[in-house]
């Protein structure tokens, strides 16, 4: 399982600088090897370069001071130099996802990668369907099913032990899977899940806790995933133990976790499980490869959750170096529009063995969608309209398994010079609008090989990661230093508009950001109330919760005037909950993909600048009243 990328992942480099992602930041008291002076040097200078370059003595009291979005781009591109470099991305953004411009929406609600384009699903249907307008209408849907999922009443174990490899289109899919991700089959076994949640609450349905009681997780935030785990392993008898986050760069306390990994007692072979996160999907903190490392010396079987790491940093991560016993990622459906999609689970096969028999709810098998000509009615041939026609074929939007197309060819077509463009300028050109050729099209020929064409990981493929980590890299520490110069007006003490939590500007953090946005006063605006407001300017947001704080002594004054920033029902459920519910705050959050561009961000940043005016929330809700509008209650 040597991956050949990790020469490449050794590579990331700004300016020349190449640090070792392998290393993130090792906590204290762990033996590491030590990056290159250069590699240091440069992540020292990242920031130090970033507040030198970007908005240098300069705040912002007035949302209409910004400077406009052709004068920071003219700022961001001198300050990062190398963005004009990954040019490639926006090219692939404007040829195979173009409903991202055509919507004039942002997504920043998730971090995912996809398996398929939007046109690489428009180009399959408009093959299909060729009437005169068939492009322009098919274009407006985002739930177009290339196939399936069915559930499967089936535990896990007996699923991983003689479950089998499925149909052609299900193997060749967990095959393409595998391959991006660089996991080797003889090594691990997979399934499919619902989702994400399914497949956490499917491994604490099966883990052996009776014999080996513990599960400690290191999670910052509320997950829905990780709480039907915890759930779920509370009632098989586990012993629930979290990992705490110092106050306020929310890093891991390491002197705490060291303590729980390390065992006293020698007397059982295994502690228990450790579930860990490299990134975290709300803060964009790293965590260090080594805790992994020294769980595994101490006897834990580990779960390492890959959902929020980038598209390219999924098969870079050194699973040559650390082998978990478990992995979790997901693929979603369209990128940019719905996020629904899949789960898939991966186990050893050496631990199946000690997994035990469960309900296994959640596992899924992938099967081929219905022919879409073949379900059109015969007395269709003019009298409704193509949206009519669709509408009857029942394409709903929980058809959550639709993700990427099958492709047949010969084993020497990747060597041929046939542009992409021109492949699907052909597929959809059909002189009749029979079945038979749209079913022969999708046929495998026998004796040939039929492969996924998985559009969107084959983009990042051609990418690289070098590319792609530089990029978002390059626009997410732009948008925190932009946050950051915004200022309330008229307050002596500089009071900022934004309150960032985790690490700040950073060489290598991730590509997700939690805020909040406080009032003149100091208080804090409600999240759900800035997520329905960038909602109403176009712009998808998140928000969650950020909980296992730790604070210092010296830290309890700012504890204090955090948690009375808190909304009054939050404050209501900390009286009720106890101390532990003290350490909470509701944030908003934002995650760019490797799809984002620097418009995105600027469109952020303009959209909370807004909040200098003292009176924008008020006239947001007197227009919204002006409006007539029912779709948003403010």
């Amino acid at each position: 399982m040597h991956s050949p990328r990790l020469k490449e992942a050794t590579q990331v480099c700004f300016q020349g600088c190449c640090p070792n992602p392998i290393v993130r930041g090792p906590p204290p008291e762990l033996t590491v090897v030590k990056t290159s002076s250069t590699s240091a040097a440069c992540r020292r200078n990242f920031a130090a370069m970033t507040a030198s370059s970007l908005f240098s003595d300069t705040n912002f009291t007035n949302h209409e001071s910004i400077p406009s979005l052709q004068e920071s781009f003219v700022q961001f591109i001198k300050a990062y130099p190398k963005y004009s470099d990954t040019a490639p991305i926006d090219r692939i953004r404007a040829r195979e996802f173009g409903h991202l411009e055509l919507s004039n929406h942002v997504s920043l609600d998730y971090i995912g990668v996809g398996l398929f384009s939007q046109s690489q699903v428009m180009s399959q249907y408009s093959s299909a369907i060729t009437t005169p307008s068939s492009s322009p209408l098919l274009s407006q849907r985002s739930d177009l099913p290339l196939f399936g999922i069915n559930f499967k009443s089936v535990n896990l174990k007996s699923q991983l032990l003689h479950g089998g490899e499925g149909s052609e289109l299900e193997s060749a899919i967990k095959k393409r899977i595998m391959d991006f991700l660089n996991i080797s089959q003889n090594d691990y076994t997979m399934v499919f899940t619902v989702n994400r949640s399914a497949a956490f609450k499917l491994v604490a349905e099966s883990y052996p806790f009776q014999s080996n009681r513990k599960l400690l997780t290191v999670y910052d935030h509320e997950s829905e995933a990780l709480d039907s785990m915890i759930n779920t392993s509370g009632k098989r008898g586990a012993r629930i133990m979290a990992a705490e986050f110092k106050w306020p760069r929310l890093r891991i306390h390491s002197a705490k976790l060291r303590k729980m990994i390390i065992r006293k007692k020698k007397k059982k072979k295994h502690r228990g499980l450790f579930v860990f996160p490299l990134q975290s999907r709300m803060t964009g903190a790293s965590n260090s490869y080594q805790w992994m490392a020294m769980a595994q010396e101490h006897g834990w079987h580990v779960l390492l959750d890959a959902c929020a790491l980038g598209p390219k940093d999924m098969d870079s991560f050194g699973l040559s170096l650390f082998h978990p016993d478990f992995l979790i990622c997901s693929f979603y459906k369209v990128f940019g529009e719905n996020p629904t999609g899949f789960g898939c689970l991966f186990v050893k096969k050496s631990v199946v063995l000690i997994l035990e028999a469960s309900a296994g709810t959640g596992i899924v098998s992938i099967t081929p969608a219905k022919n879409l000509l073949s379900r059109f009615p015969e007395d269709s041939s003019g009298t409704d309209t193509e949206l009519e026609q669709i509408a009857k074929l029942g394409i709903k939007q929980e058809v959550a398994g639709a993700l990427c197309s099958i492709a047949s060819s010969c084993s020497d077509q990747h060597s041929t010079n046939t542009k992409p463009e021109e492949n699907e300028a052909s597929a959809r050109v059909e002189e009749k609008p029979d079945i038979a050729p749209f079913q022969e099209r999708h046929k495998p020929k026998e004796n040939s090989n039929s492969n996924i064409e998985c559009r969107c990981l084959d983009h990042v493929d051609s990418l690289g990661l070098t590319l792609i980590s530089s990029r978002s890299r390059y626009l997410i520490n732009w948008l925190i230093t932009a946050m950051m110069k915004l200022q309330h007006p008229n307050r002596l003490d500089c009071f900022p508009l934004v309150k960032i939590y985790g690490p700040k500007v950073k060489f290598d953090r991730a590509p997700a950001l939690a805020f909040n946005i406080c009032d003149w006063k100091g208080e804090m605006v409600e999240p759900a109330l800035v997520q329905k407001l960038a909602d109403r300017n176009h712009i998808s947001l998140g928000n969650g919760v950020l909980h296992h704080i730790w604070f210092t002594e010296k830290d309890e004054e700012e504890k204090q005037k955090i948690l009375e920033s808190s909304s009054s029902k939050e404050k209501e459920s900390t009286k009720t909950k106890g101390r532990k519910a003290d350490q909470r705050i509701t944030v908003v959050t934002a995650a760019l993909t490797f799809l984002a561009n620097f418009e995105d961000v600027y469109r952020l940043w303009a959209f909370v600048a807004q909040f200098l005016d003292a009176d924008f929330v008020e006239k947001e809700r007197w227009r919204y009243t002006a409006l007539n509008q029912k779709t948003i209650e403010l």
